[in-house]
């Protein structure tokens, strides 16, 4: 086991009806390499045990009013309260495989250029074959500390606090105003690192409709922040076979394919849909930053190295 070190960071929690999963995100916190960090839980309404759950680990409590949610507005409730230089951000329905994801996390920091990191995320044992293919595409096992895209992730994320006195999040967005702030930043000068090791578990158990939703906001939000953007009907079709074609193929290949084989066909037919739903216009935006959203898995690539740190157990 590490050395405990002290934190200088806080970390801001999103919540709504999230009982089933936040103890184990707050447990895995606890585990942390990091000690005597400060947990800002922001709840939007919750009707079920969250919140008694969040303060039994010693969480302050932020309210949002259900009526004035945005995932921007509910980040700068929390990040407002934050007593701390360093913002962990985490999705209530995450948790943490090793017990440095945090110290890796913020460890970027000592670079004064760098504005935020994120970090990898994989989904659990039983998630769907689709949902873990584009976890390996949007967070692959290599790092780079100056990455020449804005994409990144508020499930598993750290930004500076003086950064977002200077800009606070976009409340206006349906989605990705993690992306949006990213893209200020980098505007600026200020740099974006991807860090693998600081690794976490995200649980999506969404149904058809769930996935079409989220991708459609995300596409709205995207076109707000880059207006060029476009996805038509070619797009639509061209994506949605490749993809499916592609997660196949994996599936196949790892012995997964009839288990799977619905759900890669609803999961990428809705991805798309949704995705061409929230666009509706037609123009052009960046190669790199189109290929990291949309674009199929590439085939290959060298066998991931195994950390020597043991994970954190779990209680259940």
């Amino acid at each position: 086991m590490k050395k405990r070190m002290t934190g200088n960071c806080s970390i801001v929690i999103r919540a709504y009806n999230e009982e089933r999963h936040i103890g184990r995100l707050l447990e895995g916190i606890k585990q942390q390499t990091l000690r005597d960090v400060e947990i800002i839980l922001v709840d939007s309404g919750s009707t079920d045990s969250t919140v008694s759950i969040a303060e039994s680990f010693g969480a302050r409590i932020v309210h949002i009013p259900p009526a004035e949610f945005t995932f921007g507005r509910s980040l700068n409730f929390g990040v407002r309260e934050a007593q701390h230089d360093f913002i962990v951000i985490a999705s209530a329905h995450v948790f943490p495989v090793y017990p440095d994801w945090m110290e890796n996390l913020l460890r970027p920091f000592e670079d004064e250029k760098v504005a935020l990191t994120y970090g990898k995320q994989r989904g659990p044992d039983p998630a769907r074959f689709s949902e873990q293919q584009v976890f390996h595409q949007w967070f692959p096992d290599g790092g780079t500390l100056d990455q020449p895209t804005a994409f990144c992730n508020n499930a598993n994320a750290a930004i500076r606090k003086r950064l977002w006195e200077e800009h606070p999040y976009d409340e206006t967005l349906t989605g990705l105003e993690d992306l949006a702030w990213a893209k200020w930043a980098k505007e600026r000068g200020y740099k974006i690192a991807y860090i693998p090791e600081a690794e976490i578990v995200h649980i999506h158990d969404e149904t058809p409709q769930g996935v079409f939703n989220r991708y459609r906001r995300e596409a709205m939000a995207f076109k707000k922040i880059y207006p060029e953007s476009h996805f038509n009907i070619y797009d639509f079709v061209r994506l949605t076979v490749a993809n499916i074609f592609s997660d196949l193929w994996h599936a196949a290949r790892e012995g997964a394919l009839w288990r799977n084989l619905a759900s890669i066909f609803w999961f990428r037919f809705m991805q798309f849909h949704g995705t061409r739903m929230g666009h509706r216009e037609t123009s052009l935006v960046t190669p790199q930053l189109r290929e990291t959203f949309y674009y199929a898995r590439k085939r290959g690539g060298k066998p991931v190295e195994q950390r020597n740190v043991e994970p954190i157990r779990y209680n259940q």
